[in-house]
């Protein structure tokens, strides 16, 4: 009775949190102590909520109140899918990355345990040990060469008791134990984000700046898309609108008669490069000093005018 007591107050608390609040993290509990989950709890406390369960009973709650619904929740089915191993929810409606910044402060460092998947690979550096030359048959399991240098054990070279990746042993565990080396971190990892849905932690990563260049990415595709199939699109209009301007500016140059604004400048470069670069080109030297040179650079820029004058003939003959 007492049991079925809990498991009901469990649902119903999980119940009202799902429908409570706005977002959540999904994180790991594997290898985290109940004193480190329950510094954790604290630290959240009047910012969010942590709650933690079999995921069996998790799932079965999940798919009861999905079941009471009349409508479809797909949000809520996601999370069905996902909880699998040792998982639990920090609800907030809050920024997730206050709680992130929680959980990053309370990961702890943890000795090596055998059997476990290493997360980090671990190196013991050259030299002197601190252990007594009785302790060499540690070093000697693992190969590891070593020599006796005023009564204790110092390794010869650096070397990687574990890599990443790879079952800790019983005799690393014990090595690493004996030297005092906690090569590993453990806290509460971030394994999914829970609005509305479930997403990969790495949606946080993305900025308003990153966002901004994939739009403006797309936009390009969408101009260049517009003016190959000659379309006109908002994306293409202003490289459309400046290429008939320039078109205009062209046919001002050649006509002599018609005169606005903004072809002003441009007819007097054609006239007087020099002039023009001492004008406008600026070069913080105030006067012909700095000048010269890009006029100099500029010097070739008539070519353009003689075809220009060939495409007048073609307009006006």
């Amino acid at each position: 009775m007492v049991a079925k007591a809990k498991k009901v107050a469990y649902f119903a608390h999980l119940e009202e949190a799902l429908n409570s609040y706005a977002r959540a993290c999904i994180v790991d509990f594997d290898f985290v102590g109940s004193k480190q989950v329950s510094d954790i709890r604290v630290a959240l406390r009047g910012k969010a909520e942590l709650i933690h369960g079999k995921n069996t009973m998790i799932r079965k709650c999940i798919r009861d109140m999905v079941a009471r619904e009349e409508e479809p929740r797909e949000d809520w089915e996601s999370i069905v899918n996902v909880m699998r191993g040792n998982l639990g929810f920090i609800f907030t409606n809050g920024d997730i990355n206050e709680v992130i910044e929680v959980l990053e402060e309370y990961v702890k460092p943890a000795a090596a345990k055998a059997g476990v998947i290493a997360p980090a690979s671990c190196t013991i550096p050259k030299g002197p040990t601190g252990l007594d030359p009785a302790q060499t048959s540690f070093f000697q399991a693992l190969n590891i060469a070593t020599k006796i240098n005023k009564g204790s054990i110092e390794i010869i070279n650096d070397c990687e008791v574990i890599k990443v990746g790879n079952k800790v042993g019983t005799s690393e565990a014990a090595l690493l134990t004996k030297l005092g080396v906690k090569p590993f971190e453990y806290g509460l990892r971030l394994v999914y984000i829970y609005e509305g849905g479930i997403f990969s932690p790495d949606v946080l990563k993305i900025t308003d700046a990153d966002l901004a260049a994939k739009f403006a990415e797309g936009v390009g595709f969408v101009a260049a898309l517009s003016l190959g199939v000659g379309i006109l699109t908002e994306a293409s209009l202003s490289s459309v609108i400046l290429g008939g301007f320039k078109n205009v500016c062209a046919l001002a140059l050649e006509a002599d008669f018609i005169e606005f604004p903004q072809v002003e400048k441009i007819k007097e470069f054609v006239d007087d490069p020099e002039a023009w670069c001492a004008k406008y080109g600026g070069g913080g030297g105030g006067g012909g000093g700095g000048a010269p040179a890009p006029a100099a650079a500029k010097a070739p820029e008539p070519e353009p005018e003689e075809e220009e004058e060939e495409m007048g003939f073609d307009l006006f003959d």
